[in-house]
């Protein structure tokens, strides 16, 4: 499997919803089925049947957290040597050639990615268009309304 990458903030936030998972949601949904059980017969319970989803869901949010943890590359942006370019990592301040709107982002894994929060996956296509630049430099970013151009105003690792 290939390797997800994560901010060490990103890496705290999922080991932080592993542990609530494991440490307070499982337990708190055993006692419910234990509850329920006590109540008779399974086939019409529908608390029993209720709880028994919040522990599919649980348990399949447990194993997908646990994934991605063992399989992310997790990067301390404030070590990094990019000379100056955008990389993973990196907060851009970009703007709007057109409107001259500037915005603020910082490139982030597909988990941690909050477009409210200014963070923006990877994967995106405004991130992808900035990987590499330094500033000063024009990007061209392919939107369903067409393109549009931005400037690298500022790059920072923090």
């Amino acid at each position: 499997m290939n390797k997800v990458p994560l901010t060490i903030v990103g890496a705290e936030k999922l080991r932080a919803e592993l542990e609530e998972l494991k440490s307070v949601v499982r337990p708190r949904i055993i006692a419910a089925i234990s509850d329920a059980r006590a109540h008779g017969d399974l086939k019409e319970n529908a608390e029993y049947h209720a709880a028994r989803e919040q522990q599919s869901f649980a348990e399949g949010r447990i194993a997908e957290i646990e994934s991605k943890l063992s399989n992310a590359q997790i990067i301390d942006v404030t070590k990094l040597d990019a000379n100056g370019k955008v990389v993973f990592g990196a907060t851009v301040e970009i703007e709007d050639a057109d409107t001259g709107k500037s915005v603020v982002y910082q490139i982030v894994g597909e988990d941690e990615a909050d477009i409210k929060a200014g963070r923006i996956s990877i994967g995106s296509p405004i991130a992808r268009a900035m990987i590499g630049k330094e500033a000063g430099d024009t990007v061209i970013v392919k939107a369903p309304g067409g393109d549009v151009e931005y400037e690298v105003i500022s790059i920072q690792y923090i």
